[in-house]
């Protein structure tokens, strides 16, 4: 089975700590400084003395141990170093997942504890997605467990075509997810090589068991590991403290989402989501933020037992009305097709008519182009998978606050958050005066690239980063499911970035997303 990850994705410029940085702290090799502790966290993990970090060990330490269940949460340098990046190197990024937790973490729960798996495998998805249903790699990889499509259709019957994509479905993928996971566990009996195998495949890891003379934890097969792979645990170690100490590092959620109360209708039918939305009375981006899976909008007529899902708050028109809003939003429209162009001699003596097709049986499905297809998109994240090692801690720069500053175009400036800029300089406002200076933190030393967290890590990556990125708008598109897939770009964004000045974008556009 093959997964992708999008971490890259999830932190933007992500630049990712790995076992390099231990060498630098000790002097050796990676792989003579990789921990060869069990992932037993009661026994003493070693701490890197000679090491200045910015959190105390004799603090992280004994939090982990109280925070792990079934999962080990194993201590050492490398797990310390991933749990600095995301209090003070990406804290944009942990806010934001504070943010979004409370919508995905009830839906996780309920899966994990069907198939008897550990609570804690909810915060996998944090660092597989950041959380978004929507989102999909270049390799292929997509929705909050970053399933690639063979994987979904073939091994867990997910629903794949130009309609549907149930690997965005949030219930569908979590369950798919839980019984991928179970089964790994049946092979390898191990919470951390599981992690492994659903970073690498179980294959790679036991290639890796074999060529480290048969370890059985991730630590003891570390160096055997695909390079990717080896910071997968650690930065699963980390975001689980963080997400549980946040506050202690002043890290805070401001706009923190809660699911959207709903209801399910099952539909059987061709459906037209735009005339449902319209005639109910019901806000078609609610409709879409609660079907992600549904890929333009509408459903075909082949279309059996779908089960769709409306906000609970707006439905009371539909009930009252539901049979003649369905009546109207399960009515085909006509398909009109442009004749066939004769010889000019017959064309002379021939008055040329429009051919109509009139409205089909209903449930039958139309041959014709009035269904929109989902178009395969060449590039959907330019900078997916981008992380690299570093052998330095990130630069540390100065900026002295100008009359009419002000912290967004500061930020825009340094290319960094607006959130990390608070967090760096102890901000509890956004509030910013002439004269005043502020720390900005700036990624250095880039020694080399690797493909972090990939699974297909022997593709190539052409693309490079920093390009400008464009999506040519379909039927069905609207700015909300363009911001999206592509990372969840505001559309106010996306709106001054290609100088629109309404809320609707037409087919055959070109839009900068990037």
């Amino acid at each position: 089975m093959k997964f992708a990850t999008i971490r890259s994705y999830i932190f933007s410029s992500l630049i990712l700590v790995s076992a390099s940085m231990n060498a630098q702290v000790t002097g050796s090799s990676p792989e003579q400084t990789v921990p060869t502790t069990t992932t037993d966290t009661t026994a003493t993990q070693p701490i890197v003395l000679e090491q200045t970090w910015l959190i105390d060990p004799n603090i992280v330490q004994p939090r982990l141990q109280a925070l792990q269940k079934e999962i080990p949460l194993t201590y050492n340098a490398t797990t310390h170093q991933f749990v600095e990046y995301f209090a003070y190197r990406k804290p944009s990024f942990t806010k934001t997942m504070l943010e979004r937790k409370g919508v995905f973490f009830p839906i996780y729960e309920k899966y994990l504890k069907k198939y008897g798996l550990p609570d804690e495998l909810k915060y996998l998805s944090l660092i597989e997605s950041g959380l978004n249903p929507k989102v999909i790699s270049r390799a292929g990889a997509g929705g909050l467990w970053q399933f690639m499509p063979k994987t979904a259709r073939v091994d867990f019957g997910l629903r794949i075509d130009e309609y549907v994509d149930e690997r965005f479905d949030p219930e569908k993928a979590t369950e798919a997810a839980c019984r991928y996971m179970r089964q790994l566990y049946n092979i390898f009996g191990d919470w951390h090589l599981v992690l492994a195998a659903y970073n690498t495949g179980p294959g790679n890891v036991r290639r890796a068991i074999r060529r480290c003379n048969g370890g059985q934890t991730f630590w003891a097969i570390y160096n055997c590991l695909p390079r990717e792979t080896r910071g997968y645990v650690p930065q699963y170690i980390g975001m689980v403290y963080m997400i549980n100490h946040a506050d202690s590092h002043d890290i805070f959620p401001e706009n923190i989402e809660t699911a959207v109360a709903h209801d399910t209708i099952h539909v059987n039918s061709y459906l037209d989501l735009d005339k449902l939305a319209s005639l109910s009375s019901i806000n078609l981006e609610e409709i879409q933020k609660l079907n992600p899976h549904i890929l333009t909008h509408i459903l075909p007529g082949h279309t059996r037992n779908f089960a769709l899902r409306l906000p609970k708050t707006d439905i009371a028109f539909f009930k009252a009305n539901r049979q003649a809003i369905l009546d109207s939003a399960t009515k085909i429209p006509p398909v009109f097709i442009e004749p066939i162009p004769q010889p000019t001699e017959v064309l002379a003596s021939t008055e040329e008519k429009p051919i109509i097709i009139t409205t089909p049986v209903m449930g039958a499905t139309v041959a014709s182009t009035t269904e929109p297809k989902m178009v395969v998109e060449q590039e959907i994240i330019e900078d997916d998978i981008e992380d690299v090692v570093i052998n330095k801690k990130p630069k540390k720069k100065y900026y002295i606050v100008r009359k009419k500053d002000n912290l967004t175009e500061i930020a825009e400036k340094f290319d960094v958050e607006v959130y990390d800029i608070k967090v760096w300089n102890r901000l509890h406002k956004s509030t910013i005066q002439p004269g005043q200076k502020l720390v900005i933190y700036k990624e250095t030393a880039v020694t080399s690239q690797v493909k972090y967290a990939r699974n297909n890590h022997r593709e190539k990556d052409s693309v490079k980063k920093g390009r400008t990125r464009f999506h040519n708008v379909q039927d069905g598109d609207t700015l909300w499911n363009i911001s999206q897939r592509y990372g969840g770009i505001s559309i106010d964004k996306l709106k001054k970035l290609n100088g629109i000045k309404g809320n609707v974008v037409k087919a055959g556009m070109k839009i900068r997303v990037s």
